[in-house]
Order: structure tokens, then sequence, then C-alpha cells
């Protein structure tokens, strides 16, 4: 998604503060460290402007998109071991296939960029055939990389050849969710709708309106109970019913939400915002959720990956100098160098 959108949606460090206490007072007392998670590592990382963050569980690797390249960490050793350089600006995440050993970027200027997921070496620039790509995702099933924009189209890829299989008309999307079985579900972020997508014939099967969901961002899924875990900008999270479209339950968390995970290990579920939280909310059952509370890691740090072998949680932010106007609403920032770091949240 745009940061600069995201800036302008968070609120002050007073906003922060009364948001995270009126969280308190819903769900009552929270532990310092829910579920044990806290900020043991801090990463400094190059390159300025961020977004979507991936994991590559196989080869036990995060990526770490921004503007122009892709920063490549060893989780098991949480340090920098290459970049994916020289992207066309604006660079928004990684889309993983192990089956082919490729990994597939996302850029505004309407490319893809496929790559070796070992080597990282640059194997073709794909022409995607849309306006301005934004967020993507790997299809185990028909074994292809989906990539939206929020300009009304859609393209699939074939992730061994890295050719375009087709596009196809969908409203402004966000992010989205593969559930294994040849489904794609997808935030439509314009209309507060979910859509539901045949992913072998590149068609809508079913649009549902999210209620009380104001511009739906993160989601992710759990494919075993088929729920999916959405965050809305109105500081809203949904637990979603996926054969249905019906809403299970829905809990307040951090303002501006751009990312939710969830880690089928500890059968938690995650919402990161920038206004420097992230919430922990366990699956008891298909239809039973509990909040175990929130996480603290930094303002701006929206966007956030988990690994499941380790259970342990990455989120990114960047320091900037930014003007607000009256309504205490930023109208111009610029992004301080060297300040973009990673933080890493381990589950003890």
């Amino acid at each position: 998604m745009s940061f600069v959108k995201s800036l302008r949606r968070l609120v002050g460090v007073g906003g922060m503060l009364g948001l995270a206490a009126t969280c308190g007072v819903a769900h009552g007392d929270t532990p310092e460290y829910p579920a044990g998670y806290r900020v043991t590592e801090k990463l400094a990382l190059p390159g300025s402007g961020f977004d979507y963050m991936a994991i590559d569980v196989v080869n036990r690797r995060l990526y770490v998109s921004t503007d122009e390249q892709e920063n490549v960490i060893d989780v098991q050793t949480n340090k920098l071991v290459g970049t994916l350089a020289n992207l066309p600006n604006r660079n928004h995440g990684v889309a993983i296939s192990n089956r082919e050993g490729h990994g597939f970027t996302s850029s505004s200027d309407g490319t893809s960029t496929m790559f070796d997921l070992k080597t990282l070496k640059v194997i073709k620039v794909i022409k995607l055939g849309i306006d301005r790509p934004d967020g993507l995702n790997y299809d185990p099933a028909t074994n292809r990389v989906f990539i939206f924009s929020h300009y009304g189209k859609a393209a699939a890829l074939d992730a061994k050849t890295g050719t375009v299989v087709g596009t196809f008309d969908i409203p402004s999307a966000e992010f989205s969710a593969p559930d294994g079985r040849g489904h794609i579900f997808l935030n439509l972020d314009k209309t507060n709708e979910l859509a539901e997508i045949d992913a072998k014939n590149l068609k809508v099967l079913h649009t549902w309106p999210l209620k009380d969901c104001d511009t739906p961002h993160g989601l992710a899924m759990d494919t075993k109970s088929r729920r999916l875990f959405i965050g809305c900008k109105n500081s809203i999270f949904l637990v979603v019913n996926a054969d249905t479209g019906a809403v299970v339950t829905s809990f307040p968390v951090g303002k501006g939400n751009d990312a939710t995970r969830f880690d089928p290990g500890t059968m938690n579920a995650f919402a990161s915002s920038g206004a420097g939280q992230i919430a922990v909310i366990h699956e008891d059952s298909p239809d039973k959720y509990t909040f175990v509370g929130n996480i603290a890691t930094e303002r701006r740090a929206r966007v956030m990956e988990v690994d499941p072998v380790t259970h342990t949680l990455y989120t990114v932010t960047q320091k900037i100098d930014e003007q607000r106007n009256e309504d205490n609403v930023v109208t111009t920032f610029n992004f301080i160098p060297d300040t973009l770091r990673l933080l890493v949240i381990p589950n003890h």
C-alpha cells in the first residue's frame, strides 16, 4: 500500500496511548509481554521506505522490501545476507514459490522481477499488463503468482516460467490469502468487501461486505479452520468464515494496520499497526477467540511477518521528519537516512 496514505492515517502519540488504554479496558488486564512476545533485537537495514514482508520457510530467509530493493535476512542468525537491488521504484514485496525455486516482486512501474531464491540472481523482468501493481501472493494449488493493484486489474503468472497466464478485472485490491484449494481471498479496500477468486479460471466467485470494516488491508488465513483474519484501517480486526463470508467476531486493534498473520503452531493471529503495537488474538476454536494483549513495537511498524518454525515475529520501521497541519494530519515528510530497522520479536 502507499506509505504516504498510511502515514496520513496515523494518530499522534497521545492518540496512540489513548487507543492502547481503550484496548486494555475492553479486554481486561494484559501481560507486559503478551504470550511471551517482546522485542529483543533491532537490526539496521539499508534502503529507505518499506512495504510488505515475506518469509521463505524452506530457505530460512526473510524478505524486507524497500522502495528500490529487497533486503534478505537469514532468520537463523538475524543477519543481512544479501539484497535484490536496483528494483524499479516503487517496490512492494515478494511472492515465493519454493516448488520452482523462484521469487517474484511487484513494482509500481507495472513489472515483476523474477529471481532465483538461492542465488538472488535476476532471471527476467516481466511486464504484467496492469497499472501500478501492489500486493502479491503465491497460490500453491495452481502454482501461480497473483499480483493485484488499486487500478481495476490483476495479473496471474506461471511460477515456473514467469509467463503472464492472464489478467482479470477486480476492484481496487489490497492484500490476499490463498486457501491451498485453488481459491484466493482478497481485500477490496475501496468498497470494504471481501472477494473470493477462482485461481484457475481467474474469475470472482463471491463478494461479501465486511461489516464495520473501513478500508480492509491486512489479510491472513487459517486454512484448516477456514477462518480469515482481516485488519481494517478503522482499528478493527475481523474473523471471517471463508465459506460464507460471515463475520465470526471482531476486536479493536491499533490504528494504521497494514498486515495480519496467523501462526498455526501457536494458534495465534496477529495485527500490526503503525501506532506501535501488534495485537495478539488466540484461536481457541474456529468460532471462539481470545484477545491476549498488545506487543509494544515502534511507530510506523505497520507491516509484519511470522516464522512458523520458531514462532518469531518480525516488523520494520523507519524514522521520518514530518510536518503536520492544525488537524494533526501529516502534510509532508522525509525519511531520515540510515534509520530503517528490523525488529525481532521471539516467542519465549
